[in-house]
């Protein structure tokens, strides 16, 4: 299986990604009513509208969109939808998962770091205030929920003070440093500095993964291991690379990847789900930007390949035999069209 070719199959990933864009825009969007839906087609325990976690997915995958082709503008759609999910309580303005007007549902800070940081990856690209902004309601909303019970971190939701996550603590440390690179506010760093640190006593594997989340009243770990945890990480140790010029960061990063792609997509296949296995690939396409060794992107690509080539539906989503729900289409979306960007560039 080659690298964009698999059994004899080449895929142009930036056509796959405008079809994939298509039939989710065609199966998922409600045009009367201005929002998503959680299946294509509406299953009996789904509620009216989509939860905010599927839209985490799209505005990353439309971000990624708009840098594959800059004369677009995806984002905007996304933007309006995920403002029907605006929470203006105390103590910090931030995103319901489910839209108030339906019924309020808790505020998790893990949903809102993925909206920060697409928007700031848009501001790198564009500098947008919109986007800027957008970044540091969400950092400050986020910050209500970091607090020195069992010596740090930041919990998971904002209504359960039971378990710090991988999930909301990796995203949050990507947050920061994306801050701190575009204003250099040495409290951004100073932040994700302990964030981090508290990250890697609390939650590291000794395999170079990372556990699921430590639960600070029982002191018991959740020791599931998804792609997702390890690649937000990754992801970290190249931006203090970056941020701080120290080896020993990007070295890191290059141990985490090895052990991810070992793990997460052994015999050429995705270990977890789309959206997940999406976030991983941000880790190993940042940390290309420094090595320019393409081995773990190869691996990747290889995987999106067998997806396309056994799961891809007459409809144009994926999921042959029972499409699968919009958070997983945006992810496949985001990592097509990082493929695609990858791709313009001759790295794949």
């Amino acid at each position: 299986c080659g690298i964009s070719v698999c059994k004899g199959q080449t895929y142009d990933y930036t056509s796959e990604m405008q079809a994939l864009y298509n039939a989710i825009q065609r199966h998922f969007y409600m045009q009367d009513s201005g929002f998503y839906k959680e299946h294509a087609v509406r299953e009996k325990e789904d509620h009216a509208v989509s939860y905010l976690w599927p839209l985490c997915a799209m505005i990353q995958a439309t971000q990624q969109m708009e840098a594959v082709l800059p004369d677009r503008n995806y984002m905007n759609q996304i933007y309006q939808v995920i403002e029907k999910y605006d929470d203006s309580a105390a103590p910090s303005a931030g995103y319901d998962s489910y839209p108030g007007r339906f019924k309020r549902e808790d505020r998790y800070y893990d949903d809102n770091q993925w909206i920060g940081i697409a928007a700031m990856d848009a501001y790198k690209r564009s500098h947008k205030k919109r986007d800027l902004e957008m970044g540091k309601k969400i950092c400050r909303f986020m910050l209500t929920g970091l607090d020195t019970v069992s010596g740090g971190g930041i919990y998971w939701r904002e209504g359960d003070k039971n378990t710090k996550n991988t999930c909301s603590n990796g995203p949050g440390i990507i947050l920061l440093l994306q801050l701190y690179q575009a204003t250099h506010k040495k409290s951004y760093l100073t932040t994700a500095m302990e964030i981090y640190n508290w990250t890697n006593a609390h939650l590291k594997a000794p395999d170079d993964l990372y556990y699921d989340n430590l639960n600070v009243v029982t002191g018991q770990l959740g020791k599931y291991k998804f792609s997702y945890n390890t690649g937000t990480m990754l992801q970290s140790n190249v931006y203090l690379y970056e941020v701080t010029n120290d080896g020993r960061y990007l070295k890191e990063a290059g141990q985490i990847a090895k052990a991810a792609a070992g793990y997460f997509l052994a015999g050429g296949r995705f270990r977890d789900d789309l959206w997940f296995s999406a976030v991983l690939l941000r880790g190993f396409e940042h940390l290309y930007r420094h090595t320019k060794d393409p081995v773990y992107l190869k691996e990747f690509a290889r995987c999106t390949n067998g997806v396309l080539e056994k799961d891809k539906a007459a409809s144009g989503l994926i999921g042959a035999e029972k499409a699968v729900n919009l958070v997983n289409q945006g992810g496949m979306l985001e990592i097509l069209a990082r493929l695609a960007a990858l791709q313009q560039k001759g790295a794949l």
